[in-house]
């Protein structure tokens, strides 16, 4: 598994995006509309990137830490053998497929397999 973003929760889309692009230098990647908000993918130097939330459906602040696996039924199968708190068993989206495991903190454990 690698880390492949973190997702923040934000007030001001505009603002954090302006923050984390000439702050950080991070890159603008894709924008998405979803139901209640929207959703901004900024890209780093390595291969780690931003997602970025506004969304009045969520409070402000780190919800999850997300990871590319290459094969996400198996990763599920070996992190239930071990116990993992499993809340999302795989599921398809726009991407290819994603899951989600709370870790003992209450985090947010997101995996995803890309395959488009």
């Amino acid at each position: 598994m690698k880390i492949r973003y973190a997702t923040m929760i934000v007030d001001d889309m505009a603002e954090s995006v302006k923050y984390y692009t000439e702050t950080f230098d991070f890159t603008f990647d894709e924008e998405f509309d979803v139901p209640g908000g929207k959703i901004t993918l900024l890209n780093g130097d390595g291969f780690a990137g931003l997602e970025l939330i506004e969304s009045t459906a969520f409070e402000t602040g780190i919800y999850s830490i997300g990871m590319d696996v290459e094969d996400i039924n198996e990763e599920i199968k070996k992190l239930e053998e071990k116990g993992a708190n499993i809340a999302l068993k795989p599921v398809e989206t726009q991407v290819g497929y994603m899951a989600r495991v709370i870790d003992p903190n209450g985090i947010n454990i997101v995996l995803v397999q890309h395959t488009r």
